[in-house]
């Protein structure tokens, strides 16, 4: 029953509830750690993801892969946080950045989501292929958690077997529950704020591809069930945003997790509804553990004192329990 004992996650005295936790992180925190090099890495579909890599050359046998959020980058804090506490416990870490996420707009007029985990696959295979690393963790926040669970549980006897284990922070388990959340009057900023950065690709988009996205009135969209109909179901073949989220939810897939696999939810993360939360998987599932500290917020977990985040240190913690010494 691995439904893991609560943790008790002390913020800042100031941080007073889950939306100061989310926001001052996401607009304050500051890392200081600087990838070694870019890598840009073309995919079959003609387009390409850039990946920033902690090291200028491979010079170790294990890495981390961590997936940041909805319209993340590598940048974020939460992604440098941990490629900086894992490449100083002798791990190599890789932060990559989903289609049009790395400062250039992607080639195609699709973009990415959470329901297609395949571009993660294929930065898997060629870290394996390319520079043989031996034991890889994936490490995911928000979105970034859907993929990678995804990437593990679709097709669980397809997973490599240097995949050791992979983690979840934040994770939007039912995409419906999610976006219910960010409709509510409260969580107005966070909704605002995607649709605006979202709002700025699509336009360079309707410029790219007229024929087939149109950002006439785009000012308009106030929520996402109505981006979600106009572009994210018919770009990425859903009928419609009821669909993309029912298919694209990666908590149906859970179930099928058969590696040890982390997935923490904070009780006052605003972005989350009750069913965000996979008690019952977890308790069914031995190779599937849940955290629910009552602390964190949306990706934020920052504690008193510490200039990494709890998750940061938990996900090292976890990571180092299922690689060779």
């Amino acid at each position: 029953m691995p439904l893991l004992a609560k943790p008790i996650i002390q913020p800042p005295f100031w941080q007073i509830n889950g939306h100061i936790q989310s926001i001052f992180p996401s607009l304050f925190r500051k890392v200081k750690f600087e990838y070694a090099r870019r890598e840009r890495l073309e995919l079959l579909d003609g387009d390409f993801v850039d990946l920033d890599w902690s090291s200028s050359q491979k010079k170790s046998n294990r890495l981390a892969i961590i997936t940041h959020g909805l319209e993340g980058d590598s940048t974020r804090h939460y992604v440098k946080g941990v490629a900086k506490i894992f490449s100083s416990n002798g791990f190599d870490s890789l932060g990559w950045n989903c289609r049009s996420c790395s400062g250039e707009i992607n080639r195609l007029p699709r973009f990415y989501h959470h329901g297609d985990a395949n571009d993660l696959r294929f930065v898997i295979e060629h870290a394996i292929k390319f520079y043989g690393y031996e034991e890889i963790v994936l490490i995911g926040f928000s979105m970034g958690g859907s993929l990678t669970f995804r990437a593990i549980a679709e097709n669980p006897v397809e997973v490599p077997a240097q995949i050791k284990a992979a983690i979840g922070f934040s994770v939007p388990c039912s995409l419906k529950g999610s976006v219910d959340a960010l409709t509510t009057k409260q969580n107005a900023v966070y909704r605002k704020r995607f649709l605006r950065k979202l709002g700025v690709k699509i336009k360079i988009k309707a410029t790219l591809f007229p024929d087939l996205i149109n950002a006439e009135g785009y000012d308009e969209i106030d929520d996402f069930i109505s981006f979600d109909n106009r572009y994210t179901a018919p770009l990425h073949g859903y009928e419609n945003a009821l669909d993309f989220y029912e298919k694209a939810s990666v908590g149906p897939f859970l179930k099928n997790i058969s590696l040890p696999s982390l997935i923490v939810q904070a009780v006052n993360d605003p972005f989350l509804l009750p069913n965000c939360m996979p008690i019952d998987i977890a308790q069914n599932n031995p190779n599937l553990f849940l955290e629910m500290p009552d602390q964190g917020g949306h990706c934020g977990f920052m504690i008193k004192g510490d200039a990494y985040t709890w998750a940061e240190r938990r996900a090292l913690n976890f990571a180092q329990q299922y690689i060779s010494a």
